[in-house]
């Protein structure tokens, strides 16, 4: 079994975690090494279900905030590209898994190892097939089976964020809408109904759409409705009977699905609708006192996510999440992927101040002379 030493500073233990293989269904051997490193630490409590291994302190009348939060990351990659074993060049550390996201699994190892008297009770949560279908998600599985095991005040999902906060994340949903015509033989095509012609009104629709902009806890989202895919046709002599456009709606985590998906049904009124995609989205909850504190130790910078992520999951079990981690989210998945190895270190050294430090609770208070 491959072993890994968390004693190493992030970019070594990085490169350990790196150059064992993880490609999404093929995770024992790193689930395997990351719980037997975890169960070496007396002050943590292990539990693997699958290959997701998950180790929590349980700090008890010793947890000054009362606080629980959430420190989570994948083990899986996608395929191999030719990028292993890992190499430094310089200040950047090259290989597959480096952004999305092993690095990031080390620095929450790092922290395991390191802050062994949080002020903060910690969960800290590895988790299999994330690059792949749903159905396989480990924290999906595990959110179904031990929802106790998630349970927190505050979550952060360690995807590559620049080392910059991304609060919550936006709803994805994605619906077909149909038009209906008549066959005919397109030389005589007054003796049909063309579907592809009918759908001009969808698309036109959708091009004068105007997206809301939500605040959210100071943050601004910005919705989005696109036309993503277009299909119809017969033959080349032949009229269309029916034109299929796919629609994805980006929804601002303000929104629950159902509402969601109601605005998107009066938004195409008259037409067929067919629901293939719907996810919701993340509030951000930067409104608690964890997630406050944290923000203020890691530099004070939030932007929204867009994008959906799994801190959706989190959401759900009404754990306000965010996204922040080393690397560049545009670099994963690429053949050259990267980390800058300054941005692994700066986030370990943020999230074990932001660990092992008090919130200030203080008040400005001003003397009036004697």
């Amino acid at each position: 079994m491959p072993r890994i030493d968390l004693a190493q500073d992030v970019v070594t233990l990085t490169r350990q975690l790196v150059d064992i293989e993880s490609v999404s269904l093929g995770e024992e051997p790193i689930a395997d090494a990351v719980e037997a490193a975890l169960r070496e630490l007396p002050h943590l409590h292990v539990t693997r279900r699958g290959n997701t291994v998950v180790a929590r302190t349980e700090l008890g009348a010793a947890n000054p905030t009362g606080e629980r939060v959430i420190l989570a990351g994948h083990l899986d990659t996608v395929p191999v590209n030719d990028n292993l074993p890992s190499r430094l060049e310089g200040d950047l550390l090259y290989g597959l898994g480096t952004c999305d996201m092993k690095g990031n699994d080390a620095v929450i190892l790092r922290l395991a190892h390191t802050v062994r008297e949080p002020v903060r009770d910690l969960t800290l949560l590895f988790y299999d097939a994330e690059e792949i279908a749903a159905e396989h998600n480990g924290l999906r599985h595990l959110a179904e089976s031990d929802p106790d095991l998630l349970a927190g005040d505050f979550a952060i999902l360690m995807e590559p964020s620049n080392a910059s906060v991304e609060a919550g994340c936006q709803g994805t949903l994605r619906v077909e809408v149909r038009t209906q015509g008549e066959r005919a033989h397109s030389a005589r095509s007054w003796r049909g109904v063309n579907a592809i012609h009918g759908a001009a009104d969808i698309l036109n629709r959708l091009q004068a759409y105007q997206p809301r902009r939500p605040v959210i806890d100071g943050l601004t989202y910005h919705e989005g409705l696109n036309a993503v895919f277009i299909s119809g046709g017969v033959a080349g002599n032949v009229v269309p009977d029916e034109c299929v456009v796919t629609v994805n709606h980006r929804f601002a985590p303000d929104r629950t699905e159902e509402e969601a998906l109601a605005y998107v049904q009066e938004f195409f009124e008259g037409y067929d609708l067919t629901v293939t995609d719907l996810a919701p989205g993340a509030l951000p909850g930067l409104d608690r006192p964890a997630a406050s504190a944290f923000i203020e130790a890691v530099g004070g910078r939030v932007a929204p996510k867009f994008g959906w992520t799994d801190v959706a999951r989190f959401t759900a079990l009404g754990v306000p999440a965010v996204n922040y981690g080393a690397g560049d989210p545009l670099l994963a998945h690429k053949q050259e992927e990267h980390v800058p190895v300054a941005e692994l270190r700066h986030c370990e050294e943020a999230l074990r101040t932001w660990l092992t430090s008090l919130p200030d609770t203080r008040t400005d208070q001003t003397e009036e002379p004697a």
